[in-house]
């Protein structure tokens, strides 16, 4: 187990020692998403505005026109949430150089409630032209996808978890933004998964196993652009396709794939996800059965397809 925010933290350190032109803008959340870790080692290059969202999106803007490369990050139910107009028309737009981080994404968030738990950021961030939109399965694919995201120019929009997660990679794991991870192989059914379901839906194709059916799992960390060969490979060799995400399965990943498939390869497709309704208070793991994004509804969905076939 491990947390994307620690691992947030410990590679922008690390970012930071690489490349002199890279900042970090927070608003008044960089201790709980471990951006501070970032402005004790270069004080000079960290700027927390506080409870301004608007205002980060423009700092960083100004600092990215200065040449900078900007690491601005706050929890995902603010980012976008309050500052969709400033991303668009300033960030978005002119194609600056910001790297948007939000974490605290979905149910997950726990005790905070509906008000504090992000289910439509995705959905919000991939239809904003130019905004590349990445959402990590665990702490070491935060570190991979963020520096891959640093070494390439533009916006980007990447979304992580607030709880620690179960490592999925390791280190020598090899990733690039816009290629879906193959996690498992299989011939029944295919899993496309993100974020912290993809260990769940690995644990779904375990039990999948052991009723006799074969399901492969991919790791769609990258929502936008989607690795649109991938999806098409594997709807032709499966009977159907579930998605899985911690996010309202409108707009989300679900729909990313729904609406590729519609118009490479027509393909049965059962999403798992938030149906459409306002999360609320809870502990973490009763939150995520409540509102169905378990490893079982992953593999009852799976079932119902194969059933169906």
């Amino acid at each position: 187990m491990a947390a994307m925010r620690d691992a947030l933290g410990e590679v922008l350190v690390s970012l930071g020692a690489r490349d002199p032109k890279l900042v970090v803008v927070g608003a008044d959340t960089t201790g709980s998403l471990k951006l501070s870790a970032f402005g004790t080692k270069y004080p000079d290059r960290f700027f927390n505005v506080g409870i301004a969202e608007q205002n980060m999106i423009g700092v960083s803007a100004g600092l990215a026109l200065a040449g900078k490369t900007v690491i601005a990050g706050t929890y995902a139910v603010f980012m976008p949430g309050r500052a969709v107009d400033q991303i668009r028309n300033t960030i978005a737009y002119c194609k600056l150089n910001v790297k948007l981080i939000a974490s605290h994404g979905g149910v997950s968030v726990g005790p905070d409630g509906g008000s504090h738990q992000a289910l439509e950021d995705v959905a919000t961030m991939r239809v904003i032209p130019n905004m590349r939109v990445i959402v990590p399965s665990d702490a070491i694919s935060t570190k991979k996808l963020i520096s891959a995201a640093c070494s390439s120019p533009g916006p980007y929009y990447i979304r992580i978890a607030r709880p620690s997660s179960e490592v999925i990679y390791s280190e020598e794991s090899e990733l690039s933004i816009g290629k879906t991870e193959v996690l498992r192989d299989g011939s029944d059914v295919a899993i496309v998964s993100n974020g912290l379901l993809t260990s769940r839906a690995l644990k779904a194709a375990e039990t999948l196993k052991s009723q006799g059916v074969s399901a492969a799992v991919l790791d769609s960390h990258t929502v936008k652009p989607l690795d649109i060969e991938t999806l098409v490979r594997f709807s032709r060799s499966v009977c159907g396709i579930v998605t899985a995400e911690e996010h309202n399965v409108i707009g989300g990943l679900g729909s990313a794939v729904a609406e590729s498939l519609s118009e490479s390869r027509p393909t049965r497709i059962r999403r798992v996800g938030v149906r459409d309704v306002f999360g609320e208070s809870g502990e973490t793991e009763e939150l995520m059965a409540k509102y169905g994004v378990t490893e079982r509804d992953i593999s009852e969905a799976a079932m119902k397809l194969v059933k169906e076939r």
